[in-house]
């Protein structure tokens, strides 16, 4: 069974998220501050983290960069816990490293079908296991992304983003494909968390992000030759 740690301060939503995973054949583990859950997460290495922002001890954005900043726990994904009003909370997490968000008050079934949907990501397995392009190289049965032959970290979205992108190398991909495709949305009302991961993206992947072109009024594309500045 796959873990989910919960890092939760409000105990019945605490419980309420691990009913709702044990139910779909998920091993849970709560902790109801930063501090207890950053420890938890740190000796158990979970599968994946729910984490909520507002947390007493350590609030959820300062245990997202120290788990981000830890080789144990790095790589592993976390989908935070948001308020509707903390707009900017939302794309500080992300732009920490964050995966996904979720706004509260939630429906448990699109928690637990995010849930899946990370997961499903970071495990799959490819016959084609790696995939090279220009300075970018990519295997996917350990989910390594390597710019110009230096290992680089990436989230698995980042990871999923990016591969996603170079396997369609100079054809631009709209705005909603995108955010389809790599985070199962069926709208646009999510489009900050394509242009936080974006400008994430460029800043990782300097000096060579100008792979990464915006193409105006439609979304992205990866080039194998970028436009002279």
């Amino acid at each position: 069974m796959q873990r989910i740690l919960i890092i939760e301060d409000e105990v019945d939503i605490a419980e309420l998220i691990s009913f709702n995973l044990q139910r779909n054949q998920f091993d849970t583990i709560l902790a109801h501050d930063g501090l207890e859950g950053l420890n938890k997460a740190l000796s158990i290495e979970p599968d994946l983290i729910i984490l909520d922002i507002m947390l007493p001890g350590m609030d959820g954005i300062n245990v997202n960069k120290q788990l981000k900043r830890d080789p144990r726990t790095r790589r592993i994904p976390v989908i935070m816990l948001t308020a509707k009003a903390q707009t900017e909370d939302r794309i500080t997490g992300l732009e920490t490293g964050a995966d996904d968000y979720i706004t509260k008050p939630f429906s448990p079934k699109e928690l637990v079908l995010r849930t899946q949907a990370i997961l499903k990501r970071t495990t799959l397995k490819s016959s084609g296991a790696v995939l090279e392009l220009g300075p970018f190289k990519f295997d996917k049965n350990t989910l390594s992304f390597y710019l110009n032959g230096q290992l680089e970290d990436l989230t698995a979205t980042e990871f999923k983003l990016m591969i996603f992108l170079c396997e369609r190398v100079n054809a631009p991909q709209d705005r909603s494909t995108l955010l389809k495709e790599v985070w199962g949305y069926s709208d646009e009302v999510h489009s900050r968390t394509l242009d936080t991961h974006m400008k994430r993206l460029r800043k990782k992947l300097e000096p060579y992000a100008a792979h990464l072109e915006t193409v105006r009024g439609i979304g992205y594309r990866i080039v194998d030759k970028p436009s002279a500045s």
